[in-house]
């Protein structure tokens, strides 16, 4: 408990801080990168540069910190976030589209030890906190949906003839702050078993082929993909329609808090109701939105659709995440984290590079319709997934 009410709180402030400058990051790449780009299709690539880096990044980043150690790692990626921030920064000043996507890796890098955060929450505490932890340390996002999108707006017009460098300029500040809350960590050592290299444990193969595995990792990265496609395409989406740019920062904002907010109960839901009902639930919510962003395209309709998105990626996610926790063993934790996050944000990066061209070329009609299977699919493995019996990680 004591390690609780310590590191809980210290990684839910770096997670509100590295969300806040994502949220800020997903309002305005988009539009930042068509200013820039001469081929407009190439409009959503350096958002995707960043979600490729940390797809890059999470195999390697589980493998120096299974050597240095988890706190370490989070403060060395704090100084890639801020470096990519005061790139990102300049290269919207000299109106170069190749900086930007450099600045954006580099804060792709930084995201992919942050990601992290919640299974050093979840690995820190007794197997009866791990599913609070989880949804605390994601509920560390409510601050984002506020934060983010609203700078964005605030800080649009800081440098003149530069829409977005200010913006841009502030995030070295919250890299730099998630790099001072880091040093008050306490992490639990970890064990001499522990390491990724596959002779701790089972081996990887032997993890990856279970069951719950499969629907983990599968619900995590469609969910993810499917949120993150919509998502991507939405700024464009809403610049298309001539809906002002205040009006896409209040939808993103909405979004993100349809994301986090519901984070502080869904570990209790998750206690009382079950894992798999909760991600059936954000199954739902997912052709909820899909229902409603084919209806229209008014402001009202984007907000709706996008707060429900917000709520199936929060369900399918933590449940995802607290169903991965139960699959394998305290030495096998590094590799099978490091095997999931890297699936999830290879299909996060294909999404988000594919929602500028599909928007681009078809239209937001066909960037919904084009959900559709990935959503089928996620349901017909909770399905499954129910019918099968419940492994023993531990």
């Amino acid at each position: 408990m004591n390690s609780f009410r310590r590191n809980v709180p210290l990684l839910a402030i770096c997670q509100a801080l590295m969300l806040s400058s994502t949220s800020l990051i997903v309002t305005t790449a988009a539009l930042v990168g068509f200013a820039l780009a001469e081929n407009k299709s190439w409009a959503t690539l350096p958002l995707a540069s960043q979600f490729i880096a940390t797809m890059c990044t999470t195999i390697p980043a589980a493998l120096l910190m299974d050597r240095i150690g988890r706190k370490q790692g989070f403060m060395l990626a704090s100084l890639f976030g801020a470096s990519g921030a005061i790139f990102a920064t300049l290269a919207i000043i000299f109106g170069s589209f190749a900086l930007f996507a450099f600045g954006t890796i580099q804060i792709g890098i930084f995201n992919g030890f942050g990601n992290y955060y919640r299974f050093a929450a979840a690995d820190a505490v007794d197997k009866t906190f791990k599913g609070r932890a989880v949804s605390y340390i994601m509920a560390g996002g409510v601050v984002a949906a506020f934060v983010g999108p609203n700078l964005a707006n605030m800080t649009r017009g800081f440098i003149n003839n530069a829409p977005f460098a200010g913006s841009y300029g502030s995030l070295v500040g919250f890299y730099l702050l998630s790099f001072a809350f880091l040093a008050f960590l306490k992490l639990p050592p970890k064990s001499v078993t522990e390491n990724i290299s596959g002779t701790g444990g089972r081996p990887l193969r032997v993890i990856a082929a279970q069951p719950m595995f499969i629907v983990a990792v599968v619900c995590g990265m469609l969910g993810y993909g499917v949120m993150v496609l919509a998502m991507t395409a939405t700024p464009l989406a809403m610049q298309h329609f001539a809906h002002p740019f205040s009006k896409t920062s209040f939808v993103i904002q909405w979004h993100v808090l349809g994301m986090f907010g519901p984070a502080f109960v869904t570990g209790h839901l998750i206690n009382r109701y079950g894992v798999f009902n909760i991600m059936l639930a954000g199954a739902v919510l997912g052709f909820a939105c899909l229902t409603v962003n084919l209806s229209g395209s008014s402001v009202l309709h984007f907000w709706a659709a996008l707060l429900l998105l917000g709520i199936s990626w929060n369900f399918l996610f933590i449940g995802a995440t607290t169903l991965l926790t139960e699959t394998y063993r305290p030495e096998e934790r590094a590799k099978a984290q490091a095997l999931n996050d890297f699936a999830v944000f290879t299909t996060v990066a294909l999404s988000s590079l594919s929602a500028g061209t599909l928007q681009s070329r078809y239209g937001w009609q066909t960037v919904n319709l084009g959900l559709i299977p990935l959503l089928v699919i996620i349901l017909v493995c909770i399905i499954w997934g129910k019918s099968r019996p419940k492994p023993i990680g531990t």
